[in-house]
């Protein structure tokens, strides 16, 4: 059996965000797309990541903000947030597509991380989860199961 590498398991069909994005649209996103993480990308190269985590803390911060600033809660309040202004973009944790896919699953078992990121000289090429490593487990895992199985099959007659 051949190693296994991230580019064998990565998603390359992703969603992306801008900086300039409003708030709002990476919340549409997640919610319609039914996914956890936004690379956020300029000219292709990854600048920031945006997850559910994220806009949830933005979401609330916002809120405080917005309390803040008229205690008395009129209707009139109207606030733009970008994706810039929250999102994740020191430490963001990548690998290449060569990388072996133990050696990133091991990364987000030991970082606690729900995805790492695969660039090329910066450029993002795609993302792998926690999904698709389960996936793959899942995959081997069965695979196992039914050569387990055909080795104790009894000798047809």
């Amino acid at each position: 059996m051949s190693q296994m590498l991230v580019r064998d398991l990565m998603t390359t069909d992703l969603f992306t965000l801008n900086a300039d994005h409003h708030f709002g649209s990476a919340g549409e996103l997640l919610a319609f797309k039914h996914v956890r993480h936004l690379p956020v990308v300029r000219k292709g190269k990854l600048i920031g990541l945006v997850t559910q985590r994220d806009l949830m803390r933005a979401q609330a911060r916002l809120m405080l903000e917005l309390v803040k600033a008229d205690p008395e809660g009129s209707d009139e309040r109207v606030v733009t947030v970008y994706v810039k202004d929250f999102m994740t973009k020191d430490d963001l944790v990548t690998c290449g597509p060569a990388t072996p896919a133990d050696d990133a699953a091991r990364l987000m078992l030991d970082r606690k991380l729900g995805c790492v990121l695969v660039t090329d000289d910066g450029e993002l090429k795609g993302i792998i989860t926690e999904a698709d490593i389960v996936k793959w487990a899942v995959e081997m895992m069965a695979k196992v199961r039914l050569e387990q199985a055909a080795r104790t099959r009894p000798p047809e007659s």
